[in-house]
């Protein structure tokens, strides 16, 4: 334990244990620093050399104490680890500079933080919409440039590799970055598509800024547009037919799945969308909704369902080529 690390390191990991821990021995030193007691000594040498008083009391109740009025030296955050804090209070669903003691803390810290720093920690409490969600947390440097973009409402140029491995690069105006369903987002309007696009920050590739500005709408409820558009722009069609009134299904249905529409009768409804990831798509979500329904356009979902279908039979003991030829001569939808 510690064995990397310089006297002058171990040095001020034995004055944080003093901070938290008054009248620590030499021995208790020793071992949360995995040295001998001899070397622990030595380090509380270092401490008073440098001018910290560390007193050493003798007896039963006896251990090294600081000196009233010790503080310990100022923490120095780099941009990348600034932001990363910033980032995983909003994940947590707290403003940096809302009421509660996180939200307030983290406020004080970024206004502490050295210009250079604190920009790319402030730019990302300020422009990051935020909706209580955990969940995967993506490259700092990435977020940091898409936040700046929406501060300045610039055009940038994106990389992004989909779910499925397709990669291709765009022009968005970026309109908000938002954390939803345990992931972070980019909402933006895509060129490329010329529609609204919401797209996985942890999948962009790279971030170019350019030259051009943007107005972004009027009015925008960034994480509401968000929620409408998870289930558009992607790869692969999506259409699933339920057997069951669009009030039933709708309590197993997230918005990145896609739009409820309820049939002319109201006895059924259609599941419409697009998925980047159809076997995700199949195994996770459409496994998990407890009744009958049956894909009605997407061949890739189609056969992601039929390869679920087929693993289930088998494990049950039945014959997974009667569930794969069922599936193949499922109702097609006539746009796929």
């Amino acid at each position: 334990m510690g064995a990397d690390l310089s006297p002058t390191a171990r040095a001020l990991r034995a004055l944080d244990l003093l901070q938290t821990s008054p009248g620590a021995t030499a021995a208790d030193l020793a071992g949360h620093l995995g040295v001998t007691e001899r070397a622990a000594r030595r380090y509380v040498a270092i401490l008073r050399e440098a001018g910290i008083p560390v007193t050493a009391t003798r007896g039963p109740y006896g251990g090294y104490r600081l000196g009233r009025g010790v503080r310990l030296p100022p923490v120095v955050f780099t941009a990348p680890e600034a932001v990363a804090l910033v980032m995983a209070v909003l994940q947590g669903g707290r403003a940096p500079d809302g009421e509660d003691a996180v939200g307030t803390a983290l406020a004080k810290l970024v206004r502490a933080l050295p210009e250079n720093v604190g920009r790319q920690a402030a730019v990302v409490a300020r422009h990051a919409a935020t909706a209580p969600d955990r969940g995967t947390q993506p490259a700092p440097d990435t977020t940091s440039a898409l936040v700046t973009a929406v501060g300045l409402q610039r055009r940038v140029t994106i990389g992004y590799r989909s779910g499925a491995g397709r990669e291709w690069a765009e022009d968005v105006d970026p309109w908000a970055v938002v954390v939803r369903h345990g992931y972070w987002y980019l909402l933006c309007h895509s060129h490329r598509a010329g529609a609204v696009r919401a797209y996985r920050v942890d999948r962009v590739r790279s971030v170019v800024e350019g030259n051009e500005r943007f107005e972004p709408p009027a009015g925008l409820d960034a994480v509401a547009l968000l929620e409408e558009h998870l289930g558009t722009g992607w790869e692969y069609e999506t259409r699933v037919v339920f057997d069951a009134p669009a009030e039933e299904v709708a309590r197993y249905v997230r918005p990145p799945m896609g739009r409820l529409e309820a049939a002319d009768d109201g006895e059924g409804c259609t599941l419409v969308g697009t998925t980047g990831n159809p076997e995700m798509y199949a195994a996770e979500w459409l496994a998990a909704i407890p009744l009958p329904f049956r894909v009605a356009g997407g061949p890739e979902l189609r056969q992601a369902v039929a390869a679920v279908a087929a693993r289930l039979t088998t494990a049950a003991g039945g014959v997974p080529g009667d569930v794969r030829g069922a599936a193949a001569s499922s109702p097609t939808d006539p746009r796929t």
